[in-house]
């Protein structure tokens, strides 16, 4: 989730070259604000900025923090999850747990199949990566609003308010977001994490609905629903990496 509070805003890419010959890859994003962001995320660097900034301030800053940009993203390099080979055998997450993928060839395809421990798919060609991820991808989605609805409606009633209109996302930068027609945005991934976890990104964008902002008194209102919220914070990032595997 981002820190403005907003729906997210399409992310163009850009090339910085870096006097040391070096090519500096980022994501830039612009909104309504008044100082430039940087936020390491799975996919690299975002860059967050007002809306009429020149080229000129945007690479200055950005040069000034080259040295702490490449720290971030080696460590990130370092924490990268293996990609998904999208076959038999693979482990997946769910829920915070292991399962394990079990593919067999039949000449229709089965809708998948979750029993303790194992997402069961039947496919006419099950060495076809690319429709067994469709497939996979298609029933965390389907599982994925399922649930975030449920928690939704058990926890805008503990806030007293009315349960919002919930889409859910599919961005690489960001955990959910919420706007001002009061719609909540939860991406899909997050059904792979600890159900701890899901609540906690829950309460954060519900609180919008009362503060629209990360002020104190938004944290306030976060706390009520979820005292424990710093923790979970740290526990989310940890989480990130394997959670964006998929």
């Amino acid at each position: 989730m981002d820190r403005s509070g907003n729906a997210e805003v399409g992310a163009v890419t850009h090339i910085l070259t870096l006097p040391s010959g070096e090519q500096m890859h980022f994501q830039l994003e612009l909104r309504q604000r008044r100082t430039i962001g940087l936020k390491i995320t799975p996919s690299g660097l975002v860059v967050h900025a007002p809306k009429r900034i020149s080229k000129g301030q945007l690479e200055t800053i950005i040069l000034q923090k080259a040295s702490w940009i490449s720290k971030k993203l080696q460590a990130l390099s370092a924490r990268q999850v293996p990609e998904l080979q999208w076959q038999h055998g693979e482990q997946l997450w769910l829920l915070g747990q292991y399962v394990t993928l079990d593919i067999e060839q039949n000449v229709r395809t089965k809708a998948v199949q979750h029993v303790p421990g194992k997402l069961l798919l039947a496919l006419p060609e099950p060495h076809d990566r690319e429709a067994v991820a469709r497939k996979v991808v298609q029933w965390y989605v389907k599982q994925a609003k399922e649930d975030f609805l449920r928690r939704l409606e058990i926890l805008s009633a503990k806030l007293g308010v009315p349960t919002p209109v919930l889409l859910i996302s599919n961005a690489r930068t960001r955990w959910g977001s919420c706007n001002s027609k009061k719609e909540i945005r939860l991406n899909w991934r997050l059904y792979q994490a600890p159900p701890h976890l899901i609540n906690y990104v829950v309460c954060h964008e519900l609180a919008h609905l009362k503060e629209m902002n990360h002020s104190a008194r938004f944290w306030s209102v976060v706390a009520s629903l979820y005292p424990d919220y710093k923790e979970a914070e740290k526990s989310l990032k940890a989480w990130s990496p394997k959670l964006h595997a998929m």
